[in-house]
């Protein structure tokens, strides 16, 4: 005896499900407000020097030291070796540039392009009007520009620019009048349009990390930066350093 196959249940377009919209290339951040970067009220034991402390702030003096040291005996394969490792450890870059008005373009590079990538990518996002006017990318303090016309610059690859694994750069245009904190940033209605709140970074009461100094007990850790990582022993400030009252 056969069997009878039955005719599978048809789909109807009102059950079929919503492909979801395509996820923008880059963001585009309105300017953080008080609320969204807390000051945090750290305790007074934070600021303890501790043996582990000290023996971490000398480790990265003495590695500084022999660094500058031996920087001219690398060779160009050293130093070719050294940079491919650090791509290896850092594929994408993610560059923030934030416009005078503290609105801010975010988007993730290969770490292997330079900075007219940057540079093309923030022109394309300007309004038609704005495009032919110049602006340079910048870092402070201490304030260093990052220009494509810069033969010290434009060969050097986003990681060697040491901009890997993320950074921030700010914007300033060659007409000043765009250079006002009142002056809305000069944008494309479509890159306007996806606008969106300032990210709430990491505070000291998210993340805490062990003293090794005292067994059992913990001390906030430093909130994330959009930037570059500290370097372990760096996040102790002594107490004259400390702003408020106690």
């Amino acid at each position: 005896m056969s069997e009878t196959k039955l005719p599978a249940p048809s789909t109807s377009a009102s059950e079929t499900p919503a492909a979801e919209p395509p996820k923008p290339a880059f963001r585009y951040f309105r300017a953080p407000t008080s609320a969204q970067q807390p000051r945090t009220q750290l305790p007074d034991n934070y600021f303890d020097t501790t043996v582990a402390d000290v023996a971490a702030q000398q480790a990265s003096l003495t590695a500084r030291s022999n660094a500058l040291q031996n920087a001219p005996l690398k060779t160009a394969a050293i130093r070719e070796a050294e940079d491919k490792k650090r791509k290896a450890r850092w594929p994408q870059t993610t560059i923030r540039v934030r416009f005078p008005d503290r609105t801010a373009l975010e988007k993730v590079f290969s770490s292997s392009e330079n900075i007219k990538s940057v540079y093309a990518f923030v022109r394309s996002c300007l309004r038609e009007d704005v495009k032919p006017i110049k602006f340079v990318l910048y870092q402070s303090p201490p304030k260093r520009e990052y220009k494509v016309s810069d033969p010290a610059v434009r060969n050097l690859s986003l990681v060697e620019l040491n901009f890997a694994p993320s950074s921030l750069l700010m914007l300033r245009f060659e007409d000043d009048n765009l250079n006002h904190p009142d002056v809305p940033a000069p944008l494309d209605p479509s890159v306007l349009a996806i606008i969106e709140d300032y990210p709430v970074p990491k505070t000291f009461d998210d993340i805490t990390i062990k003293d090794d100094g005292k067994a059992g007990s913990s001390k906030p850790q430093s909130s994330f930066t959009f930037g570059k990582k500290e370097e372990e022993g760096k996040s102790k400030y002594p107490k004259w350093m400390k702003l408020g009252p106690k």
